[in-house]
Parts: C-alpha cells; structure tokens; sequence
C-alpha cells in the first residue's frame, strides 16, 4: 500500500525510534538524503547519521553513498558588509564632494584602516597634504560596491553569480567562509523491511538460565572502537623546557657532562674554583653540609698541593688571599651549589689528557639554604656551559648567550657587571618578565681566573667562558608564572601539568640488561622509603592523638555570598553544625542586591532554633555580589580569608570534627580518605562550577557511572556529595543529565534541605 505525502509525514511522527521513522520514511521514496530527512524530523543531522550507523549494524537494509558538496557562507563580518556595505564603500561615502581632513575622517569612520586602503587603490579618493594634516577628497563622482553585491547574491543562495576568484579573495578578507558538507544517500537494501527487531548488546544471567539466548539476536562487538581514555601522567613544564634546553646545546655542538653525584665535596665545589675558605657562600646559612659521611679523603696529591699553593701564597700571576688553607675545610662534604663543581672536574680531566677546544654543558639539581619567595627555591635546575679554546674573550660569551636564549624565544637580556670568586671578568644575565613587569635574573657567567685552570695543567693561552642558568626562571617567563612556587612544590596545579605540551621522548630501541637492572635497583630503594615514610606517618597520627583537643573559645566570622549563586553546601554544613554548636545567625543584604532567594531565606531561620552546644559559632551571612566564590572572612581580620564554596566547606567540616562522633568525617578518618575527598572536591570546582560546556560533558559521565554503583561518590556520605548536589542545584541543566543523576539529585534534597 503506497502512503500520501501526509500520512507518511503523520506516521512518521507518531514513531518514537528514530532508526523507525527513517525506514518508515524511505518505504515510500526510492532515494533519500540524511540532511531532507534532518530538516524533516527537526532532529539534528548528526542524530539521524547515527541512527542510519544503527540500521548498517543490523544487516543489509539499507545502501549508503556518501554524498560531498560545498557550500559558502558569509562570516559575522561578511553579514555585516551585505547589510551597510563594503569598509571602503563606507570611506568614500564618508568624504563629502568639498573634501575631509584625514583626522576628522579617523574619528568618524571606524575601522577606517581596513576600507582606506582599498578606496586608494581602487582610485576612489586621493589625498593631499594641507599644513601638519592632510586632506581627503573624492577622485570619482560615484561608485558600485560590488563587494556588497556579491556577498547579497552569496547570502540569496545565488552564489553561481560570483566567480571563484572573488570568493578566494573574500576568503582572505575574512568575509567569505567555504563549509565541506557531508551527509549520505539511502537507499532500500536488499533486506528492507520497516520493522528492525532490535539486537540485544549484554548476555544477562536470565538469558543463560532459559536457553533464551539461542533465539536472541546480538549485536556484533565493534573491534575499531576507541575505549575510554586513559588517566595517564603527563610530563611537568619543567621537563619540556629541560629538552628545549638540552637540544639546543646539542645543535650548538655541546656534550653533556656526567652530573649524578648530587653530594660533592668542599674541594670540587669550592677550592677548586678559587673560592677563599672565608667566603660567606661556605657557611651553613647558604650551605647544606652532610654529616654522614662527613668527610671525603681521595684527592689528586699534586693538584691539591697546587690549589693549596694559589690559595694561600698566590702564583701565575695572582697573590693569593694570604691565607691559611685547611685541608680539614676542603675534606667537608655538602649538597653541591651548583654544578661548575663538574665543570671543574671536566677541565681537570681534559687537562691531564691533552688539551683540545671543548664545549660542554649539564642541566642538574643544585642545592642552596635560601629563604623562598616568588623567585627563589632551595632546591632548583642550573644550567651549565662551559665552553674552553684559545683566546676566547668576553664578547664571545655575550654572543653565545644571545644565540641560546634567541632559540629560546628570549630576546630581552641585560649584562650587569658582578664578582664571582672564580672568574673575571663577570656578568649577572637578567631576562624581562612581563608578568612581573621586571628583570629577573636567571644567571651568572664570566671567564674562569688564571689561577682556577693553570694549577690544573691547561695552557697558559687558553681561556674558558661559562655561565650558570636558572632552569626555573626561564620556565616562568615561557609558562607565563609570577611565583616560582606555583612551578615546583605544594601551590603546584596539576591541571597546569596536565595542560603543557609534551616533550619529545627519544627512541633509543630496546632496554639493556644493565639498565634494566638499574631500574629495578632503583625500584626497590623507592620502596623501602615509602615504607620508611609509611612508618613515620604512623608515628605522627600517634603522636597528634595525644594533643590536648580544641578550646572552647567561641568561633566568629563572616561569609560574603552572591544570590545569583548560593552556597548551597554552607547552608548545609550550617544546619549540620546545629547539632554541636550553638549557631548565631545574622543576614545582611547589600545595596546592590535587590532580592535573596526566598528559600534559602526561610531555611536559614529554621536554622535559629534548632541549635545546640555550649560552644557558639557567629556567622554574619552577608548578600554581596561576590560571582561565583564566597568569600569567608575570619574574626579578628587577621586571620585571612578563605574563598571558594569548596575550601569554606573543608573548613567547616574541621569545625564538626572538633567535637565528639561528628556526622561528617574528612582529615579524622586518616590522609587516604581525606585526600579522596580533596580529589573529589577539586575536580568539582574546576570541572563543574567553573567547568565549560566540553568539561561537563568530561566529567558528569563518570561521576555518574560512580553513583550508578553506590550511594555516594566515596562509599559513604561527605562534603563531596554535599558540594556536587550545590552544583547541581546551581545548574539546572546538569541535573537532567541521565535519570540516575535526577535520582540521586531528588534523593539530596528530599535528605538535606527539605
């Protein structure tokens, strides 16, 4: 029976499966496109493209031809110009017949540098000077905007009217767009019927127990199918700019030096360097000296007597610091300061070999007893070069650096005089840091002192240049940081590491057995100090629970809040607190806040009479537009402020576990749990309250598979459900993201604020 137009259109309509609506429809055309049938359904295309996916699944009922066409569309610019006309149609309507000067055209045409140019070289207008200004006048009487004219026939779908040429160039002029639209061509398949019996995808238990499964048809496994991605490391910033920096020593023909012995001794680090045993570097308040093993005895005899000598009474050419060199100084183990200990160590070795012109560099840890700040670490990279040939002078150093940091991006240097113990002469290297708005310095260079190389045994005639850069710093300037400690240590973001490009790993083959073997030696040493730690944390947990137990000083502060976005979660954890405390309660609305929720309102005044407990909690909650974070202001002032849904719900949740059998636990039920919440918290703040659209789409899926499984996202209830259901509510939308989650969601608030 063949159907009309009409009733096929109210029979397709009336089908709920989509996969059904396009067979239904096809039965009655011989062929049919997916975009007809997109514009018909009032469905998105790429919803009808996979219900035609579903139907290739099934068998043979429907043929697909992929069908490719062009399209051209105007940009939001291009619309613009269809409308008013083209930039420069706007410049020559603009000059009257008597003429403008260009200032008062500038002022009166925006963009005026776009269509300017083009009414020039088109011959429409022409310009001649008048006094400090210059005068704009007409050349022609009239003018066809054929820009306009062309994207009004694009915009008509009359497009064949404008030749590919003019496209191309309104391409460029970003007012033209070219879109590649894909859909598919179906036709009856040698199997078509309008009914599909649907495949089942899972053998259940039922199935199995009654044989039923014999009968059932399954849909196949789709091998080519991406799985879920993986949660992998990524590579921190630090270790990308470490291979920048690394690649470009070798494409300036460096070789790296050995620099895995982090402890060093005095004689290396310092003497060798022609550093006075006085020098205030060598104290312990910019040192740090190892006691076990204190001391190191194996040194070259004879090249110790030398440094012994050029110490103490001078020679080449210096007279000493006319001091008494110790041994017992030199014999002095310590984290080394810096790596030029190795450099030392390199030309000491290429001395007794035989001198040859040489570069070499190392990028390591060295240690220094600093006080920490926005610029400085205890513990940081430096880069080394040394670079050693005849007659080399400081020009040549300035030269290298320039070329080094050109490569990395880093045009902006100074060179500032300075005093090394061991070279002159000296440079401190300060690179511009806009964010700081400053010149920070990133290292030290110089020519390395007579009196370091010849007690060494290099030739007189040779001279060595070398630097010692910061590895931080330069990542802070290509990263875009202001505060080194939000690079390296417990401020770091990880969703900064996880958004840094990728190093380039080398592909150096196969493992060796002997490295092999060092990895697993270095396995096990890592294992023996977790478990070193694991046991000093058991002993701290002991320790802190003999600490006497909170004071029963009464608690004030204030919470700045928005009604555009209510803490939801604080109002919980208040209500929570109720049954421990006795809470105080004051609301301020601010002038600039016409209107506060009614139902947090009247929640907030049940609060009032339900409280209990000697020790007393006053909040003032004040109705501020503050955006999305609360601010929460500690009484007396000077104790900060805590900001963020999350972090004042951290801070209420120690509040509830100061006193006996909390409701809610977090840090009182160990660091493995507590540090799940954070994760969950953290994830919650970034991915759902300040999440975008793509990070909701990230993130809910998982979230929801886990509450699919159990009742709350880490077994039992926590101030990580509490802030998720505050986001919920905050967000409509994401509540219908599948039924569970609108389950669950009910659940929340038929438990906490009904």
């Amino acid at each position: 029976m063949v159907l009309s137009a009409w009733e096929l259109t109210e029979k397709t309509e009336m089908c709920s499966d989509l996969t059904e609506r396009v067979l239904l429809y096809l039965d009655g055309h011989e062929r049919v496109d997916t975009l007809h049938l997109a514009v018909l359904f009032r469905v998105d295309h790429q919803k009808v493209i996979g219900a035609v996916k579903s139907l290739q699944a099934v068998g043979d009922l429907v043929s697909v031809e992929q069908m490719v066409h062009k399209e051209w569309k105007l940009t939001d610019e291009g619309r613009k110009v269809a409308e008013n006309g083209s930039h420069e149609a706007i410049v020559y309507k603009a000059v009257p017949l008597q003429g403008i000067l260009l200032s008062d055209l500038t002022n009166n045409v925006p963009d005026l540098k776009i269509g300017f140019s083009k009414a020039m070289s088109y011959g429409w207008i022409k310009v001649t000077k008048q006094g400090k200004d210059s005068l704009v006048t007409r050349k022609v009487e009239s003018i066809t905007d054929v820009v306009q004219e062309h994207l009004r026939d694009i915009l008509t779908d009359n497009s064949s009217q404008v030749d590919d040429e003019h496209k191309q160039v309104y391409c460029k002029r970003k007012l033209l767009q070219e879109l590649t639209i894909r859909s598919y061509q179906l036709t009856k398949g040698k199997d078509f019927t309008i009914s599909v019996e649907k495949a089942q995808s899972d053998l259940t238990v039922e199935m199995v127990a009654s044989g039923s499964w014999r009968e059932e048809k399954f849909k196949p496994y789709n091998l080519d199918a991406l799985g879920a991605p993986l949660n992998c490391g990524h590579l921190h910033p630090l270790l990308r700019l470490r291979a920048e920096f690394r690649q470009i020593f070798l494409e300036m023909g460096f070789t790296e030096m050995p620099t895995n012995n982090y402890i060093e001794n005095s004689f290396w680090n310092f003497d060798a360097l022609f550093q006075p045993q006085q020098h205030p570097a060598r104290d312990a308040h910019d040192t740090f000296f190892i006691s076990n093993p204190q001391i190191s005895s194996h040194f070259p005899p004879e090249y110790l007597q030398k440094v012994k000598q050029v110490h103490s009474k001078g020679g080449y050419g210096s007279q000493g610091y006319g001091c008494d060199w110790k041994i017992e100084e030199a014999q002095k183990n310590l984290l080394r300061t810096h790596t030029t200990a190795v450099s030392a160590r390199m030309l000491y070795l290429l001395a007794k070999e035989g001198f040859k012109p040489s570069k070499y560099f190392s990028i390591d840890r060295v240690f220094r007893n600093e006080t920490l700040d926005a610029t400085h670490l205890a513990e940081f990279h430096q880069v080394e070069g040394v670079i050693a040939d005849y007659s080399l002078t400081l020009g040549d150093l300035i030269g290298t650096l320039y070329e080094f940091f050109n490569k990395l991006g880093i045009t902006k240097l100074q060179f500032k005089p300075a005093y090394n113990p061991y070279t002159e002469p000296s440079m401190e290297v300060f690179c511009y840091h806009a964010g700081l708005g400053k010149w920070i310095e990133v290292g030290n260079s110089g020519i390395f002192r007579p009196e370091m190389l010849l007690p060494m045994g290099l030739p007189e005639d040779v001279n060595v240049i070398a630097w010692g850069l910061s590895l931080e710093r330069p990542t802070m300037i290509k990263y875009g940081l202001n505060n080194i400690r939000d690079l390296v240590g417990a401020k770091i973001d990880l969703q900064m590491v996880h958004n840094s490009p990728l190093c380039r790993l080398e592909k150096n083959g196969t493992l060796g057995t002997d490295v092999i073997q060092m990895l697993e030696q270095r396995w096990t040493s890592i294992l023996s100090q977790l478990q070193a730690l694991h046991t000093e944390l058991q002993e701290l947990q002991i320790s802190s629970d003999k600490l006497p137990g909170p004071s029963d000083k009464n608690i004030e502060f204030v919470i700045l809040s928005d009604p555009n976005h209510p803490p939801y979660s604080v109002i919980i954890l208040l209500k929570v607190l109720t049954g421990r405390y006795k809470i105080e309660i004051l609301s301020h609305v601010h002038s600039s806040i016409s209107l506060v929720p009614s139902e947090l309102q009247s929640f907030l005044n049940g609060l009032l009479n339900s409280s209990s407990g000697s020790r007393c909690i006053k909040v003032t909650l004040i109705w501020k537009k503050v955006g999305k974070d609360p601010l929460l202001i500690q009484c007396p002032m000077n104790n900060g402020t805590i900001a963020g849904e999350v972090n004042i719900s951290r801070y209420l949740n120690r509040l509830l576990e100061q006193r006996p059998n909390p409701v809610l636990v977090y840090e009182s039920k160990g660091e493995f749990y507590a540090g799940q919440v954070d994760m969950w918290l953290d994830s919650i703040y970034k991915s759902v309250t300040h999440g975008s659209k793509d990070m909701h789409l990230d993130i809910m899926p998982s979230i929801s598979a886990v509450l699919v499984k159990q009742d709350w996202l880490i077994h039992s209830v926590s101030i990580a459900d509490i802030c998720f259901w505050s986001s919920l509510k905050q967000n409509p939308c994401l509540i219908n993201f599948n039924s569970n989650l609108k389950k669950w969601f009910e659940k929340c608030q038929h438990i906490w604020f009904t």
